[in-house]
């Protein structure tokens, strides 16, 4: 298709450019982030944009398959992908680079690009924020890298938060229990998804399902609401198998011990939400707002994912997008404050220029025949020459 003149400006559908003061907010808050990680023990990684197509698609990236822009090297001949994701790149870096044997906190920034719109802002280019606690198992990582997300979402000015909590070991283990094959697997996944209670009770009695695995199948959808439904799921699933009673009392704890952590924020709980199934192996958790039908921020565990790269560890992370972040923060930006300089050959005035960016201000200097005023560059302050030299003073 031939492009016109007239269609040089546009963009692709779901690429979009931030203009001067969004792109000040969005760095602001890049900034702020990086320092927040950095005082909570988090070491700031830079992962490539671009790798070999079969290191990108491990653990989560097997999910992303058809998010991935795919083209060849020229240098090798071998296929490459644009990373859709950065969780498979940090989880390398820590299994096959750092290889340390304690606990390693990781955190990174940066873009990702999406074949398809998605999220919030229905973006293919966002900005992937998000941290990663590796070489712990406990509980309380888990609940760590929930309070971090938590304090990601207030330091964005993110209002009225609500989190919401699951984990897919219960429906891991009730799977195994009922001795389903992996297509039948598949098909009750998505039922479950769709929270289609008559094909789920149709799957079950034509796959001839153990009875009471059965009743714990399809009670999951059910098992949605507040703190209270961790009680009634004690009920439920009082008579199943050891493993899927310890899946739910290890939600149980993270749920007691968030609740200590994360202030009065409310926990909304639901076991047949099974986001990032095929790659999260315990408690999985959304940050929600009113208005946005879609999860702002995700996390979970996920234990599997650097066995692909030779060294499994146990797991843990979040992440969020930047971009939709800025969109929902409720934090005014600073009022434009600035000092305009004249156009003035003078050494003392470049002096005086230095020193004050040096200590943080913003200084515009005017140049020759321009047009526009102090108030126009964003100043609202003057560099005037008086009797004790070059001095700042209101516009």
């Amino acid at each position: 298709m031939s492009v016109t003149t007239n269609d040089r400006w546009l963009l692709p559908e779901g690429i979009v450019e931030l203009l001067p003061e969004q792109a000040q907010h969005l760095e602001q808050l890049r900034r702020q982030l990086v320092d927040t990680f950095y005082a909570w023990g988090y070491e700031l990684v830079m992962p490539p944009l671009i790798e070999y197509l079969e290191s990108l698609q491990v653990g989560t990236g097997n999910d992303l398959d058809l998010q991935t822009f795919k083209l060849i090297d020229q240098l090798t001949g071998r296929l490459m992908g644009v990373r859709a994701d950065m969780t498979p790149q940090v989880a390398r870096i820590d299994a096959h680079i750092l290889k340390r044997d304690i606990p390693t906190r990781l955190c990174y920034i940066g873009p990702v690009l999406h074949t398809r719109s998605s999220g919030f802002a229905r973006s293919r280019a966002p900005m992937q924020v998000g941290a990663e606690l590796y070489g712990h198992d406990g509980i309380e990582s888990d609940v760590e890298i929930l309070r971090l997300m938590v304090e990601t979402l207030k330091q964005a000015g993110v209002e009225n938060i609500h989190i919401d909590l699951g984990h897919v070991g219960i429906y891991r283990e009730l799977v195994k229990e009922a001795g389903l094959s992996p297509e039948q697997e598949v098909t009750l996944f998505e039922a479950l998804q769709r929270k289609a209670k008559p094909d789920i009770d149709a799957c079950l009695e034509e796959w001839s399902v153990n009875q009471s695995v059965r009743s714990h199948l399809a009670k999951l959808i059910d098992l949605n609401g507040d703190r209270s439904i961790l009680k009634e799921a004690s009920e439920v699933f009082r008579s199943a198998g050891e493993s899927v009673r310890a899946a739910l009392n290890n939600l149980i704890q993270i749920a007691e011990m968030a609740e200590r952590h994360i202030g009065n924020l409310p926990l909304y709980f639901d076991l047949a939400e099974l986001r990032g199934y095929r790659y999260q192996t315990g408690v999985v958790f959304a940050a929600f707002v009113p208005g946005q039908g879609q999860e702002i921020a995700r996390g979970g565990r996920y234990d599997a994912i650097g066995e692909a790269f030779g060294r499994a560890r146990p797991a843990t992370g979040f992440s969020t997008d930047l971009k939709t972040l800025v969109g929902l923060s409720q934090k005014a930006l600073p009022d434009t404050a600035g000092i305009f300089a004249p156009a003035v050959e003078d050494a003392q005035l470049d002096n005086k220029i230095a020193e004050l960016r040096a200590k943080g201000e913003r200084v515009v200097s005017m140049l020759p025949g321009q047009s526009g005023d102090a108030a126009g560059f964003g100043c609202d302050r003057l560099l005037k020459q008086g009797d004790n030299g070059w001095e700042v003073v209101s516009s």
